[in-house]
């Protein structure tokens, strides 16, 4: 890092060195104790080193190109050097470091945060020490960053691969002699199956992952990360590709929420930001460390666990009054996109069965039942995309699910499960493909922080929303639903650009809602306007009563989407208490695409945007990809006067409100002069 980690900042550390090494798989397996409020277990991360995914990458954008002149893919920005500061180095030569092994027997001698480092203070990461000598011209080992807080890390060891029978079809060099060779190759072999292998795949990271150890590993935690080395091991590619961490949470954790449902019942779930899950288990942060996974999760047989997986899962019984569910994930995402709720949870079903309730009984789409036609030419990383399905090209309305504590089940069957199909299907109507093959939709318990959050397969909304009229839990569950292309299926770079995220979703829940409304034109228009008429109303309050440094979209500028050598980063007033309530990444993320979709025209705008969602899912972009294919896809005179640079200056760069289009604000100062008689502002359900 470029500065040693300061706790009065706001700035939040990505810590992992996703430079050199990344996670391509997790495997989970953990037991939920409400009685004291930890979940423990252990996680299996499946490695990929630097030389192979940077040849996978590449690989992947000469064959878009050559097969579709109009297939994008993501521009990378070039690695900025950070220089680095305190930290400690380790030689295997001396057979000396601070580094502790604590067995699953030992005493925990985890400090009051939850980490065995008890350092007085948090110290940056060096992205020269920590990181490896890929030249191999110095003694220091290797060592694995990975962002971690609030845990308890019991035990770190490698993972033997090549004891799990029939592995051996991995091991392409019969001559390889060093059997850490041999794992490593065993796993690079078994991260990069095909797509078409999936589920060979994902039973071989199960098995993988019971395979016993074969050596413990040293490791140390600050603040902030959990290191860990092998001695001798000196490169990335030398570093073991299965490691398992034996790990418990903390009750006071940020990443998860230990509580009780609106029926007095304990339950658990995550958070989501601005930690994500690094106190929920040891993971790779940063996004570009996409992954997928797959967890078992263990509780008492009275609860219900919902998570991030692509199958309903069923609980298997178990003894002494457990039951155990298994979730998996066969698209790479974020390790925080990963989401757990844990309770006793009704699952809420219609009192009359309809034939859209039928449909969503039918069982979701797997790859196994895919019909993988070649519907689109996709660029992202091999996994089986729905967008090559041409069955879920045309599913309107993917299988879902509503859970909800037990008294809330008669307000759920009359105000949320009604909307849900038509929801699904104005989605449908105007992106196309769902990217998810299912969703399950949770009423979390009242102290959640937001109305809603959207994650894999996952929606969790707020109970405020199953009050009056359908307004307000139609539109926020469109906005949840429009997250499953923005801020999942494509995702932002750098997190800073939260307006990809939040202002496509506020954008589209209006369209959304409208189209499931089954409105007239005129009506959707007036509906829409006087949405937009409340949103001005509050970003203009909000521009007044908060920094200026927070108003701005893309706060990093020209530097937007750089990292250190490592890959470790700074994610700019992450964890500033006041972003959490704060809505200018929303509203004038949302103003600037109505200020688009305006000039461009509607039928113009959301037909790029289609092409747009076909062309980068599956993929993470920065500001400049959408505005640039934007722009080089509309007709010439639509374009006048826009630029990326201007769009950059006027809306993304600067505090305030823009002035790009005096018409749309006077239309706007029109409404809200008309607005002012209205008193039932609150039926709208603006954000």
């Amino acid at each position: 890092m470029d500065r040693k980690l300061d706790p009065s900042r706001d700035d939040l550390p990505l810590m992992a060195n996703t430079s050199h090494i990344r996670v391509k798989h997790y495997a989970l397996d953990l037991d939920v104790d409400f009685e004291s409020q930890i979940m423990e277990g252990t996680i299996v991360l499946f490695f990929e080193s630097e030389n192979r995914f940077r040849k996978r990458s590449i690989s992947t954008e000469e064959t878009c190109q050559s097969e579709s002149s109009e297939a994008r893919t993501v521009r990378m920005p070039e690695a900025c050097h950070v220089p680095g500061t305190s930290t400690r180095t380790f030689s295997s030569k001396t057979g000396h470091s601070d580094f502790v092994i604590c067995g699953k027997g030992e005493k925990d001698t985890a400090g009051k945060d939850g980490n065995h480092d008890n350092w007085e203070q948090a110290s940056g990461i060096s992205s020269s020490k920590y990181c490896c000598d890929t030249g191999n011209h110095g003694s220091e080992d290797f060592v694995l960053v990975l962002d971690c807080c609030d845990l308890s890390v019991l035990k770190v060891e490698e993972v033997d691969v090549a004891a799990v029978p029939g592995i051996e079809k991995f091991t392409r060099s019969p001559k390889l002699t060093v059997i850490s060779e041999l794992r490593n190759q065993i796993v690079r072999e078994l991260v990069t199956l095909p797509a078409d292998r999936w589920r060979e795949q994902l039973d071989y990271f199960a098995c993988c992952s019971q395979a016993p150890g074969c050596g413990e590993l040293l490791f140390d935690t600050d603040t902030w990360s959990l290191q860990i080395r092998k001695r001798g091991a000196q490169t990335a590619t030398d570093f073991p590709h299965a490691v398992r961490i034996r790990y418990r949470t903390n009750p006071q954790g940020r990443s998860i929420t230990w509580t009780s449902d609106q029926s007095s019942r304990p339950c658990v779930y995550t958070m989501g930001s601005p930690l994500n899950n690094r106190a929920l288990f040891p993971c790779q942060e940063p996004p570009v460390a996409m992954s997928t996974w797959q967890a078992t999760v263990r509780a008492a047989a009275s609860f219900v666990v919902l998570m991030s997986g692509e199958r309903s899962a069923k609980p298997t019984q178990l003894q002494e009054g457990r039951s155990s569910w298994h979730y998996y994930v066969t698209m790479p995402m974020p390790a925080s996109t990963f989401t757990i709720a844990v309770g006793a949870w009704t699952e809420v079903k219609p009192e009359t069965c309809s034939s859209n309730d039928l449909a969503a009984e039918g069982g979701s789409f797997s790859p196994s039942d895919a019909d993988f036609g070649c519907v689109e030419v996709c660029c992202h990383m091999d996994y089986p995309c729905r967008f090559q399905n041409a069955s879920a090209a045309v599913q309107e309305i993917i299988p879902h699910r509503v859970f909800a504590p037990v008294c809330l089940q008669g307000a759920c069957q009359e105000t949320l499960l009604p909307l849900v199909p038509p929801c699904l299907a104005a989605a449908h109507s105007v992106l196309g493909t769902h990217p998810f093959s299912r969703l399950d939709i949770l009423i979390v318990p009242a102290n959640f922080p937001s109305l809603g959050m959207a994650s894999p397969h996952i929606i969790f909304l707020s109970q405020s929303t199953l009050t009056g009229r359908s307004h307000l839990c139609g539109t926020r569950l469109c906005h949840e639903i429009a997250h499953a292309w923005f801020g999942l299926a494509i995702g932002a770079r750098d997190w800073t650009e939260e307006w990809l995220s939040e202002g496509f979703a506020t954008h589209l829940e209006d369209v959304f809602w409208a189209k499931a409304q089954q409105l007239a034109p005129h009506e959707a228009r007036e509906q829409q306007e006087l949405r937009a008429c409340l949103r001005w109303r509050r970003l203009q309050d909000e521009v007044r009563s908060s920094p200026e440094e927070m108003q701005v979209l893309r706060p990093n500028k020209e530097k937007t989407g750089y990292v250190s050598d490592s890959g470790s980063s700074v994610i700019k007033h992450g964890l500033n208490p006041e972003k959490v309530f704060m809505q200018v990444h929303y509203l004038k993320g949302y103003f600037l695409l109505r200020f688009l979709a305006r000039r461009l025209g509607d039928d113009t705008y959301f037909s790029f945007l289609r092409k747009f969602v076909h062309t980068f899912h599956g993929q993470l972009i920065l500001s400049q990809d959408f505005l640039q294919m934007l722009l080089e896809n509309i007709p010439e005179e639509k374009g006048l006067e826009l630029s990326v640079e201007s769009i950059f200056q006027d809306w993304l760069e600067s505090s305030g409100i823009p002035q790009a289009d005096d018409i749309l604000w006077e239309s706007l100062h029109q409404r809200q002069i008309a607005l002012s008689a209205l008193r039932s502002c609150h039926a709208w359900g603006t954000p």
